[in-house]
């Protein structure tokens, strides 16, 4: 996260080279400014956002104590595979470009490179289309259904309406789908952004991808942390008129 900030200076310096200069009108550079606030807006929104899927536990008795009869919930968030799908994205996207180098004198190779060169429709298109199927992908590997439906049925716990067992995984994997596709997108409009930014926009720095998910991902974070550390200590919290919590969905 530093190294990002640490090219922000730079950057409004270029921006400022860009006005006086002319290639950058002041009007633009407002509407470009709006629209960043909106897309840092929404990756805060997409990063905290989470699906609460209720859980009832059975009471249960062991020795004196009682165990169980609380409700809790299953978060399964908006953004569960975080970056990793755009990183996958630009490694397979580097492949073709990659080898086509190496044969520039080949017509058909040329032309594959001239088809799959940054800033281009077809380029973008495969890379929103590869970003998407990595979200899914990834996320599946990290959250399984069936496994999270045995481990409540051993415990105890059970969705109120959902039978144990099959019916409970199925529930959660369909819920898991639906959630996952706002997700999927927005990652996929975020690795875009770049390209769109700086070829129509004429915008003089890179703003948007990976960098801006680890910035606005570790900040948030951050300020979670600080937030239970003076919650424990008995403060009134770092966020006096409310608490950095999940926005539910």
């Amino acid at each position: 996260m530093i190294g990002i900030i640490a090219r922000y200076p730079g950057d409004v310096l270029d921006t400022w080279r860009a006005i006086q200069i002319g290639t950058l009108s002041p009007l633009r550079l407002v509407l470009l400014i709006l629209i960043m606030v909106v897309v840092i807006a929404g990756v805060i929104l997409i990063t905290q956002g989470q699906r609460r899927i209720p859980v009832q536990y059975a009471k249960r008795i062991v020795g004196r104590r009682v165990y169980g009869g609380k409700a809790q919930y299953i978060p399964l968030r908006v953004n569960t595979a975080g970056v990793i799908p755009i990183i996958f994205a630009q490694s397979i996207m580097m492949f073709p470009s990659t080898i086509a180098a190496f044969f520039r004198e080949n017509e058909f190779m040329g032309a594959i490179m001239s088809a799959l060169s940054p800033y281009g429709l077809l380029y973008n298109s495969l890379y929103a289309i590869i970003i998407i199927f990595f979200t899914y992908f990834y996320t599946a590997i990290i959250l399984n259904p069936v496994d999270l439906a045995e481990n409540m049925q051993k415990y105890g716990g059970f969705i109120p309406g959902i039978r144990p067992g099959k019916r409970t995984s199925d529930y959660i994997d369909r819920i898991l789908t639906r959630v996952t596709l706002p997700g999927a997108i927005f990652l996929a409009f975020i690795a875009v952004l770049p390209d769109v930014l700086i070829k129509q926009g004429k915008l003089p720095f890179y703003f948007g991808g990976t960098g801006l998910l680890i910035v606005v991902g570790v900040m948030l974070d951050t300020l979670q942390q600080i937030e239970t550390h003076l919650l424990m200590r008995h403060y009134d919290g770092f966020m006096k008129k409310g608490h950095l919590q999940g926005r539910r969905f």
